[in-house]
């Protein structure tokens, strides 16, 4: 690799450019802010600061990162995309299925290789608790529990939560689309998902203009019950997956990256690794998508699985709407 960009400056953006440093040592990295703005800040791992995407095509990067905030993905990838320029592009794809399906439209024509960074698929447990289930190890699937929370000022403690992508309705702030990875793996998981009632809140206490919890209660097409639950609000973080079926249940937790199988009789922890470095997850998406654009076997996220979370989001807020 001879010239990477990473357009975006947020935190999403800088371990991106440590990594891409790290897997690429003698590559330029190119670095553009979400509007094209020269930053005051100084910037880390940063070799070039471009001014468009015009001038990012002009440097003939080899592949680009776009981790601008979600309303802007598809004005920043596209271009690339039509000048060949592979693009991953962090989640959630879009806030909008137009410019979800603009981008499906522009890969289908130009051929460009192209993903979506939803790199909680790249957590070995994830991959763990996939395959039991597809192998039926608790037999029929009746319940699934799916629970995150983290408070959203210790997110970024060096800014104000108040003006943060997080928390603002025109950069696709609110909860279901910041939290969409547990969307995106559960689908990944069980299927596709028909809502059944959703119930989204504004908490007091952060005084956010958009969703800062949701409670999401979904079908799959074989009938098991979903109810995920997103917030913003929980002190001490927490990500737990429960899976209950005719033969047992399966215990999930992504903070401890550990499963557990329980049934009538037993208890077997099926995996458990506390202290593998979660970085490792960011990585393997990236390498994985080199393996893309090499067409070499890979499972990197395809733009029609996120344009189905997207879909699945725009229905929920639908839903409320309707109510």
């Amino acid at each position: 690799m001879k010239n990477i960009a990473v357009i975006g400056l947020g935190n999403i953006a800088t371990r991106h450019r440590r990594n891409l440093k790290m897997l690429f040592p003698e590559a330029k990295l190119i670095v553009m802010s979400a509007s094209g703005r020269i930053p005051k800040e100084p910037l880390t791992d940063s070799d070039h600061i471009a001014e468009s995407v015009d001038e990012i095509i002009q440097l003939q990067v080899q592949f680009a990162i776009i981790a601008s905030p979600a309303p802007f993905h598809a004005q920043h990838a596209i271009p690339l995309i039509k000048a060949g320029i592979p693009v991953l592009i962090e989640k959630p794809v879009s806030v909008t299925q137009t410019d979800a399906q603009a981008l499906i439209d522009a890969e289908a024509q130009y051929k460009t290789p192209v993903a979506v960074g939803y790199c909680l698929r790249y957590l070995p447990s994830a991959q763990q608790v996939r395959q039991m289930i597809q192998e039926g190890v608790i037999g029929n699937l009746y319940n699934a529990f799916i629970e995150i929370g983290q408070y959203l000022p210790d997110w970024r403690p060096t800014k104000d939560y108040r003006e943060t992508v997080s928390a603002k309705t025109e950069l696709g702030g609110g909860v279901l689309l910041e939290l969409s990875h547990e969307l995106d793996y559960a689908q990944w998981i069980l299927g596709s998902f028909t809502p059944k009632y959703v119930v989204l809140r504004a908490s007091e206490e952060l005084g956010l203009e958009v969703e800062d919890n949701a409670d999401l209660l979904m079908t799959t097409a074989k009938g098991a019950v979903v109810n995920i639950h997103l917030d913003f609000l929980q002190r001490k973080a927490h990500r737990k997956c429960r899976f209950i079926g005719s033969e047992g249940c399966i215990e999930w937790d992504l903070i401890r990256n550990e499963v557990v199988l329980i049934k009538a009789k037993e208890q077997q922890e099926i995996y458990s690794a506390p202290e593998w470095d979660k970085n490792q997850m960011y990585l393997e998406m990236v390498t994985d998508f080199i393996r893309k654009i090499n067409g070499q076997p890979n499972q990197s996220i395809s733009l029609q699985e996120a344009e189905r979370t997207v879909g699945l989001i725009v229905e929920m807020k639908e839903f409320v709407t309707k109510e």
